[in-house]
């Protein structure tokens, strides 16, 4: 920031420092990440099941569309992200389209253990992230992931241990999910609509160190407050270990619901 000196031995903001990108409160210990920041060193789960296409088709908001029958769930182990720090995260994703314009995986569940990854996928992105407990474990032969929410694991999914390795291409073989959709609501305080958008972001500087594939299993228990029950499990298909670095920009606006009804 560019603002006064004081005698706490930081600068105060000025207002020009309030409505500059990337401000976030409190200011001087600020909750929120500016763009970019960098992931290193992620171990992340991804499980992929054949689901009822009603029920994809209750999740996703008009004008979206679905491109087929398929859910997958990532779980990661973020190891070493900036400014967040070391945690956990589950990003449930259907296949989705806004016709005409973007192609990519809708998010309707994600669940992290961190407060302010909760906190800037809300406030930014638009992500649902509710706290919760997501975990990869090896265990002896078998790689488990587990989501855990209000002490309920709403996610189970196991995987051989590193039987089989792929090409980074091949973790991707139903829809394209780099592309991540999400619908942001935000309100003003007085309670008139502040944001109603469908936005978009896509990873840059993507580099997968080593990718595993193989048969899945993904169990699903039902909780009231992360109801990833809601696309059931009809066949378990595929499951993918991978490790990944990649950075966090910032994203676009594909559709805005106030100025399309204005």
């Amino acid at each position: 920031m560019n603002g006064r000196p004081t005698r706490f031995g930081m600068t105060a903001p000025t207002v020009e420092d309030i409505v500059a990108p990337g401000f976030s409160t409190p200011w001087d210990a600020p909750m929120v990440p500016p763009f970019p920041f960098r992931f290193r060193d992620c171990r992340i789960m991804t499980l992929y099941w054949r689901t009822d296409p009603d029920a994809i088709d209750f999740l996703l908001p008009p004008p979206l569309k679905r491109t087929g029958d398929i859910a997958c769930a990532h779980i990661y182990q973020m190891n070493d992200p900036d400014w967040i720090g070391p945690y956990g995260e589950m990003n449930v994703m259907v296949g989705a389209e806004l016709p005409g314009k973007a192609t990519g995986g809708y998010s309707p569940y994600l669940a992290l253990s961190s407060d302010g990854g909760v906190v800037h996928g809300r406030e930014v992105h638009g992500q649902p992230k509710k706290l919760g407990k997501p975990q990869i474990e090896a265990r002896s032969d078998l790689l488990v992931g587990t989501v855990e929410r209000n002490g309920i694991d709403v996610i189970t999914g196991t995987m051989a241990y590193k039987q089989r390795a792929v090409e980074v291409s091949a973790i991707k073989p139903h829809f394209d999910f780099a592309t991540n959709i999400n619908l942001k609501a935000i309100d003003h305080i007085d309670g008139r609509p502040a944001i109603r958008q469908l936005t978009s972001r896509a990873l840059t500087d993507v580099a997968v160190h080593e990718a595993w594939v193989g048969p899945c299993t993904v169990e699903l228990r039902p909780n009231a407050q992360l109801p990833v029950f809601r696309l059931p499990v009809l066949e378990p298909l595929e499951g993918f270990y991978w490790r990944a670095d990649f950075t966090l920009v910032a994203g676009t606006i594909l559709y805005d619901y106030l100025e399309a009804g204005s």
